[in-house]
């Protein structure tokens, strides 16, 4: 567990120097290989690592000042750190409380929020559905990682914590509203995907263009999904077969 751990952490938001500082990723270390052995039914699994780092963010941001890029880890005495590490340990703690499932074996939280996922764009958007559909894409193909690591590989890093904003504030209900960001994400490009073929859609999902995204269209995203959120949550039967 720890070899994996260990080999992961140098992976994490790659595009983000700061975390390629050897001090940063030991502390990334410690803090996921503390919360594995401490919730043996998941131990450690591959996308957890990115979880921790807007808390990692948000907590430095007390004592590093300017952009994330210019921070030096050095900077920082180790009992700040430590202290970080704890505050890190226990909102992760906190943020997948409610989401066990997603990191057993076999990952079933997952496997039913995509699936929920599906049947949500087919109500809301039957000619995507119908579509991917047609191509033979399967949605467990590329919605995996988005529930896996929370749309952390799909935005650009300064808009995460924005992001995180808004789960954190969901509490218990965030798996749930999962799915009504993913689907209001997904159908950010509507059209686009239905000309789309098999491989020209698995390499777009891939490969979103998202990289020159602000805040404007993440609050986008978020405010369609609050939408569908209030039209389908409170009467489940529309998202019946």
């Amino acid at each position: 567990m720890l070899r994996q751990i260990a080999v992961d952490c140098p992976r994490t938001v790659p595009d983000v120097s700061f975390f390629q500082q050897e001090k940063i990723q030991k502390s990334l270390e410690r803090v996921l290989y503390t919360w594995a052995i401490r919730h043996p039914a998941s131990g450690y699994v591959q996308g957890i690592n990115d979880l921790v780092t807007p808390f990692l963010v948000v907590f430095l941001s007390e004592y590093l000042e300017g952009s994330v890029e210019s921070w030096l880890i050095s900077d920082l005495s180790p009992d700040k750190l430590s202290d970080i590490e704890a505050d890190c340990y226990w909102c992760l703690s906190k943020l997948l409380d409610g989401m066990q499932d997603h990191y057993t074996f076999a990952q079933p939280g997952i496997q039913r929020l995509v699936f929920k996922l599906k049947e949500l764009v087919r109500r809301i958007d039957e000619p995507v559905s119908k579509h991917v559909e047609e191509q033979g894409l399967e949605f467990l193909q590329f919605a995996f990682r988005w529930f896996n690591c929370l749309l952390i590989r799909e935005i650009p890093f300064h808009l995460v914590t924005r992001l995180w904003d808004t789960y954190l504030a969901e509490g218990d209900a965030l798996p749930d509203f999962l799915v009504y960001i993913f689907a209001s994400f997904l159908l950010t490009w509507s059209e686009e995907l239905q000309k789309l073929d098999f491989q020209e859609l698995v390499m777009f999902l891939q490969h979103l263009p998202t990289q020159n995204w602000t805040h404007q269209e993440l609050e986008m995203v978020l405010s369609r999904a609050y939408m569908w959120h209030s039209m389908f949550n409170s009467s489940p039967s529309h998202l019946a077969s």
